[in-house]
């Protein structure tokens, strides 16, 4: 009987773990860690290959205009053949560049127009302008009553051929041109400045094209451009005869070989 008791001492608890259930144990989840798509793989921007203009301004030490202020928008007309030639006369180029006396002021103009009307941008619609493409101008207008537009590339060419020249013009905060009376690039009355009142007056412009006018002729004027009186879109940086004492003309697009390659 006592050995019954000792045998039920030892086996029973024994009995008892053995029979106890076994809770399973919870493996820990393993979460997968994941790369951030943005930081885990830098992709370098792309490389855009200048053209073969662009690479012939920038070695004659003019700017880019975007590149200094990209505030600025550049819509070149003369790009496409939405302009009064009718033609595509700049076959490769499509950025607006000055020379940096004329990119000072320009960038100087933002900032004015800039405090008066933030939602308003300036938009450059040409701007250095090399002889070859000035010689295409002038052979499509040469004896038509369009050629008082257009300086005579014999004579030296204008003040684009200098990169002191640009065609500009007042977009508001959705891109939208500010009305001026006419498109750019009218060669007709309408787009002189010297008869603006008289315009107004017979309403063949708005007040409020000529209200836009002003505005854009202050704001160019006191960064130091001056108007030009048949084209209310053009500013020069100085006079003809300046440009010609201080300053390099753009002449002829060279060859590929005289070029700067990209880098």
């Amino acid at each position: 009987m006592r050995n019954v008791k000792w045998i039920y001492i030892i086996f029973f608890p024994l009995m008892a773990a053995c029979g106890a259930e076994k809770k399973p144990v919870q493996e820990e989840s393993i979460v997968p860690l994941l790369k951030d798509p943005i930081t885990a793989t830098k992709i370098p921007s792309p490389t855009i290959a200048k053209s073969r203009t662009a690479l012939y301004l920038d070695s004659l030490g003019l700017k880019d205009v975007q590149s200094a202020d990209s505030s600025i928008i550049v819509k070149l007309m003369y790009a496409t053949a939405d302009n009064f030639t009718g033609q595509l006369l700049y076959d490769d180029l499509k950025e607006a560049y000055l020379h940096p006396d004329a990119l000072t002021s320009l960038i100087r103009a933002q900032r004015l127009l800039k405090e008066k009307h933030p939602e308003y941008s300036l938009i450059v619609y040409d701007a250095a302008r090399p002889m070859s493409v000035q010689q295409k101008m002038w052979n499509i207008v040469k004896g038509t009553s369009k050629s008082i537009y257009v300086s005579n590339p014999g004579r030296g060419g204008g003040l684009h051929n200098y990169g002191l020249a640009v065609d500009v013009s007042i977009v508001n905060e959705n891109g939208e041109a500010l009305p001026m009376g006419t498109e750019v690039d009218h060669l007709g009355i309408e787009a002189h400045i010297t008869h603006e009142v008289e315009l107004v007056k017979s309403g063949r412009i708005s007040k409020e094209a000529y209200q836009n006018r002003l505005l854009l002729r202050q704001v160019m004027k006191d960064a130091g451009f001056r108007a030009l009186n048949s084209e209310w879109w053009h500013f020069n940086r100085c006079s003809r005869e300046e440009a010609k004492q201080r300053y390099k003309r753009i002449e002829n697009i060279p060859t590929h070989d005289t070029l700067p390659t990209n880098p």
